[in-house]
């Protein structure tokens, strides 16, 4: 009984540790929720923070509080966009990156879209 009750402790610490963890992230500034897909894998959720000429993706779940993807403007193809299920718009990304999709609201989306503008004249964009 005492193993039992000292489990469930243990598990709902570890769950209250995850959600503040979410919660910190999310209310961080600067940082939009931003799910992630590399290649042919499943989305992931996380939050996009821009820093240094970098888009650091960040997922909501786990336990560092570093980058798990740091995608760099310069290079960056954008080759398609289209809408997804419950207001998400997705954009598929290449170039220098590996092949990447990222879906944000449209707002994160507009956001996004003028970091990619705003960068140095020197740096080569593709935005379809």
């Amino acid at each position: 009984m005492v193993v039992a009750a000292t489990i469930l402790i243990c598990v709902l610490l570890a769950a209250a540790l995850v959600v503040l963890r979410g919660l910190a992230l999310a209310r961080s500034r600067g940082s939009v929720p931003c799910r992630l897909r590399v290649r042919d894998q499943g989305w992931r959720s996380g939050v996009a923070r821009y820093a240094d000429g970098e888009l650091h993706w960040i997922p909501l779940i786990g336990v560092r509080l570093r980058p798990r993807h740091a995608i760099a403007r310069r290079g960056l193809v954008v080759s398609s966009r289209r809408e997804l299920d419950g207001g998400l718009y997705a954009i598929d990304c290449g170039g220098t990156t590996r092949d990447i999709s990222l879906a944000m609201s449209a707002d994160a989306l507009t956001g996004f879209l003028s970091w990619l503008e705003a960068a140095p004249p020197s740096a080569y964009l593709d935005v379809a």
